[in-house]
């Protein structure tokens, strides 16, 4: 019966602070008391595990796909190589394309022409993900648009052909 009657009290007082927006005093009140009535042993005050904790965080926080893209980005010397790896570096992951900067153009053309097989090792590896495609990029040029009086037009092209 005593239940009952805090759970009546319980739900009165929600829906007046729902309604009214504010908490009221009689609220605060009733939530000191139960404070001062909790004792050591009641249920909810049980230890858990450290590993269990962590667990619920990464599950209410949705970081576990943000752990599986840092594990890929980490072992990335495994999945291509270490000659390779030493030459390119993943720098994003979104909407399934995981996007690699190469050293050279050369090297991004070399792994573009292992493109299948990466992404087979990764799809095997990291299914989670679900990676669906792949783009190298060569080292990015400078910028020749400097300045507040920079015009318009074609500039030097042919200098990072």
């Amino acid at each position: 019966m005593a239940d009952e009657k805090n759970f009546a009290m319980d739900f009165y007082f929600a829906m007046k602070q729902a309604v009214t927006g504010r908490v009221s005093k009689d609220n605060k009140r009733i939530k000191e008391k139960k404070k001062l009535r909790s004792k050591p042993f009641d249920s909810g005050r049980d230890p858990i595990k450290a590993s269990s904790s962590i667990d619920s965080l990464m599950e209410d926080f949705r970081w576990q796909s943000q752990m599986e893209e840092a594990e890929l980005f980490v072992s990335w010397p495994e999945i291509v190589g270490e000659l390779n790896a030493k030459n390119t570096q993943p720098e994003n992951l979104a909407n399934g394309k995981l996007t690699v900067r190469c050293k050279s153009t050369a090297w991004a053309t070399e792994l573009r022409l292992m493109q299948t097989q990466i992404l087979e090792k990764i799809s095997s590896s990291f299914p989670e993900l679900e990676i669906k495609s792949i783009s190298f990029l060569g080292p990015d040029a400078p910028s020749w648009k400097k300045g507040p009086r920079s015009v318009p037009g074609r500039g030097p092209r042919d200098t990072y052909g």
